[in-house]
């Protein structure tokens, strides 16, 4: 079962794939948050669902950019009428950075894939 996971940025928006029967992702690259962009990457990889990180501040308390990802998270649903998953991605880009990575924003998908992977066996 083949997933997309997104980080999504007002910028960019990393983009990995992964599958659930290894429970590993790898990042793909980043993007413009650009539904014709994304959509091009749903139509190659065809996924039977999709995940988003949702970012929180460290206690857990939502902040601006918290609703703007579960908004993105509703448009790629009624955009690409796959089901969406959202993982709280606190850290993930901090993560990814620590790895000294070109491209943070996939990398971070990778992670937060993987996080859901993790928490939905």
């Amino acid at each position: 079962m083949t997933f997309l996971a997104f980080d999504y940025g007002a910028k960019r928006v990393g983009i990995a794939t992964g599958n659930r029967i290894t429970g590993t992702a790898q990042p793909l690259k980043s993007v413009p948050p650009d539904f014709a962009v994304i959509g091009k990457i749903v139509q190659e990889w065809q996924p039977e669902a999709l995940v988003i990180g949702v970012p929180f501040h460290p206690d857990g308390a939502a902040h601006q950019i918290t609703e703007r990802a579960r908004k993105f998270g509703r448009q790629l649903s009624g955009r690409f009428h796959l089901p969406v998953h959202e993982v709280d991605e606190r850290y993930t880009s901090v993560e990814a950075e620590s790895y000294g990575v070109d491209d943070v924003d996939s990398t971070a998908a990778a992670l937060i894939l993987e996080q859901f992977f993790r928490e939905h066996p």
